[in-house]
């Protein structure tokens, strides 16, 4: 399952454990279960993104995907199926 994390100052699903930066969470569909021990996942990934940098900045400022993806983050499948707005065009329709 792949997670899309977008940080968030405000409204946030998620908190990292050592710097309290939030995020912003946009799954795949998935059941409660699933979503659940991905979770647990994120927040052992956040804390691992720690290792040189204590504060926010450890974190990356654009979305980005856990597990790693090698494509846009925006087009990714937690992105599209979890309703993550930050999507821009970039073919033009034939309508």
């Amino acid at each position: 399952m792949q997670v899309l994390l977008k940080k968030a100052d405000s409204t946030h699903d998620i908190q990292c454990s050592i710097c309290n930066q939030g995020f912003r969470l946009y799954w795949e569909r998935t059941s409660p279960a699933e979503r659940a021990t991905m979770r647990a996942i994120v927040g052992a990934e956040l804390r691992h993104q720690h290792t040189t940098d204590q504060t926010a900045s450890a974190h990356p400022d654009a979305p980005f995907n856990m597990p790693d993806w090698a494509g846009p983050p925006q087009y990714s499948g937690a992105a599209l199926l979890g309703g993550h707005t930050g999507l821009h065009r970039t073919v033009r329709s034939s309508r």
